[in-house]
């Protein structure tokens, strides 16, 4: 029993876990907008809008900050842990997706004969993020843990 209230009360984990929650709802919100239908891989996926990667680091990284202070050990490595996440996001995962586009559509449109060998189903495509993507992502997660550390814990 202790250890569940331990996880409970513990503020960066607690406010990590909710940016990530608030933000993969918001992105099917949007995508349910966008494309007028609910795909429930959205509630759990990579990419789109905003980014549940950024705002879940930098919610980790603000709570941190407000927690420990500045100086402390706890900030210093989650603050360098969302920015190596969110230039991961913004860099490597979003050329990812962009060559699975090119592959998909190199797949589709020529008859190979060995494409089944290749590839069983298609190629995620929605894998990283724009810069603002990722950006409303960190501004989400670090509102999330403001708002809580503010309401809840001051």
């Amino acid at each position: 029993m202790d250890l569940i209230s331990d996880i409970i009360s513990n503020k960066t984990l607690v406010a990590a876990c909710c940016a990530w929650l608030i933000a993969q709802l918001i992105k099917t919100a949007v995508d349910l907008v966008l494309y007028r239908s609910f795909n429930p891989e959205r509630l759990v996926g990579s990419g789109g809008m905003p980014s549940s990667h950024s705002s879940t680091v930098c919610a980790l990284a603000a709570m941190a900050l407000l927690e420990y202070g500045a100086s402390s050990f706890q900030f210093s490595v989650t603050f360098v842990l969302a920015m190596v996440v969110m230039y991961d996001a913004a860099g490597v995962r979003r050329e990812t997706g962009k060559q699975a586009v090119v592959l998909n559509a190199l797949l589709r449109d020529n008859p190979f004969s060995w494409k089944d060998e290749i590839l069983d189903q298609k190629l995620k495509e929605l894998v990283g993020h724009t810069p603002l993507q990722v950006a409303a992502g960190a501004v989400l997660g670090i509102l999330v843990s403001v708002i809580m550390w503010f309401s809840l814990y001051a």
